[in-house]
């Protein structure tokens, strides 16, 4: 083979491999992931905790956990669709592309009010891992700079899948600031029967999600 046969291989291989990324790119299904050089990281850990606060794993569970699989609209350069954020292709925890922040989203709601699950019991449960995530995508005291809503309100921070809350007065932005706002009391766990107050009547399994 000639030097010249070579460089023409090269070249064509090197334009091959520029087309394919451009592809991907372009073939993303709009939820961004590791594909997506200006969107999250395509790691799937959480940063543990590190003081004492924790959010209300109630209110996550009965208030915040729906938004995930609701029918939201999505508005990418323009064009407004409809998808979940739990959508495959997007935060599904098996097949999603959103970085770090997974779901389950066929994840049972757990009955506080039972005996039977205990601390422990809750933490092995697919709602529990699903609040993990969430929680680790929140910067305590700082609503609005946390990912969980920064990203889909595209607020100073790229989100592949595009804008979801219009605004921090959207009706499911509202939810989930207020549970980023109201932490368990310090030294309390997740669990703790003081943020049933979230809730109107003060009742994890029939309550009103509270917003303000």
């Amino acid at each position: 083979m000639t030097d010249s046969t070579q460089r023409t291989w090269r070249s064509a291989a090197t334009v091959l491999s520029t087309v394919a990324a451009a592809a991907a790119f372009l073939g993303l299904s709009g939820c961004g992931g590791s594909g997506n050089p200006l969107d999250n990281p395509s790691t799937l850990s959480n940063q543990p905790l590190t003081g004492n606060q924790r959010l209300a794993f109630a209110y996550f569970q009965r208030c915040v956990f729906p938004i995930f699989n609701a029918q939201l609209p999505v508005t990418i350069n323009g064009q407004t669709s409809i998808n979940t954020c739990a959508a495959s292709g997007c935060h599904d925890n098996t097949s999603g592309t959103g970085g770090a922040f997974r779901v389950i989203p066929n994840a049972q709601v757990v009955d506080l009010t039972n005996p039977a699950n205990t601390p422990d019991t809750i933490r092995a449960s697919d709602m529990y891992k699903n609040f993990y995530s969430a929680q680790g995508e929140v910067v305590f005291g700082s609503a609005l700079q946390s990912r969980l809503l920064a990203k889909p309100m595209v607020n100073n921070v790229l989100h592949g899948g595009g804008v979801i809350f219009a605004s921090a007065t959207d009706a499911n932005a509202r939810l989930i600031q207020y549970w980023i706002n109201n932490p368990a009391p310090t030294g309390q766990t997740e669990f703790s029967s003081a943020t049933f107050g979230m809730f109107t009547p003060a009742d994890s399994n029939t309550g009103a999600c509270n917003t303000q």
